[in-house]
């Protein structure tokens, strides 16, 4: 969950933060390792072998190409994630994506938080992202990929048994849960930095851009610091893999 200066919120839905519930199928994945956050297969998985995703042209303020550009990106990261997945035994499912232009919504974990971006609900795998003036006036930046990038990677984490691992643990206190809580967000920053990264080449944009998305993005005590999302964000990048991304044993100060 992500908070750039616009201000953008994305990730896993608040009331899922303290309260959560899974699937029995994610459930059975999460009770087949001894910590699925720690020890998973995904972290020996290799590189991401997608190299090119199409961005659709886009000028600021244009809601229906906001809404075609995403529809094109969730295709990408679905191939390339799905493919990815398959490869390293996990079964794979699409996540569904839903546009709105308003906050007063029901997402399957319950209503849409105002402050929110984007927003990923395991209950129901859905993604539902927020096109406001906000990001629309931004729309030509990074910003719509790395939001729905993010969002997926809680659908990873969903697949993988790291999303229902964290959510049905019974923590020894709030201050636990919430290390926790910047695990997960940050790791999901990893993932959309890998895949970014691995597709990178075929986006014809600058760094500079990439430099843009992570400068206006801000952290608080749930999503960690700004200078931890930079981190992990680059991390994923440079590495174009998931192996990167195992934030449930980096050290505090790097999930801080």
């Amino acid at each position: 969950m992500r908070i750039p200066a616009i201000p953008l919120i994305s990730g896993v839905l608040a009331s899922l933060l303290f309260a959560g519930t899974a699937d029995a199928g994610t459930l059975a994945q999460a009770a087949a390792s001894k910590d699925p956050t720690k020890s998973n297969r995904i972290y020996n998985s290799g590189q991401l072998r997608i190299k090119s995703c199409d961005e659709q042209p886009t000028q600021p303020d244009d809601l229906d190409a906001a809404r075609v550009d995403l529809e094109f990106l969730l295709d990408c990261l679905n191939t390339g994630w799905g493919n990815h997945l398959t490869e390293a035994n996990f079964a794979f499912s699409k996540p569904k994506l839903v546009t709105t232009t308003r906050t007063n919504l029901e997402t399957g974990c319950g209503r849409y938080p105002k402050t929110a971006q984007a927003v990923y609900c395991p209950n129901n795998q859905r993604i539902t992202f927020l096109l406001n003036p906000s990001i629309l006036s931004k729309q030509t930046e990074l910003l719509l990929f790395a939001t729905i990038a993010h969002e997926y990677g809680h659908h990873v984490q969903q697949l993988t048994g790291i999303m229902s691992s964290y959510l049905n643990r019974k923590y020894r206190s709030k201050a636990a849960k919430l290390d926790a809580t910047r695990r997960i967000e940050l790791q999901a920053e990893c993932l959309s930095g890998a895949f970014i990264g691995s597709v990178w080449m075929s986006l014809g944009r600058r760094k500079s851009a990439l430099n843009y998305m992570i400068k206006v993005s801000i952290g608080n005590s749930t999503h960690g610091k700004h200078a931890n999302i930079n981190y992990w964000i680059r991390r994923g990048f440079a590495a174009d893999s998931p192996d990167a991304c195992n934030t449930f044993t980096a050290p505090a100060s790097k999930v801080a």
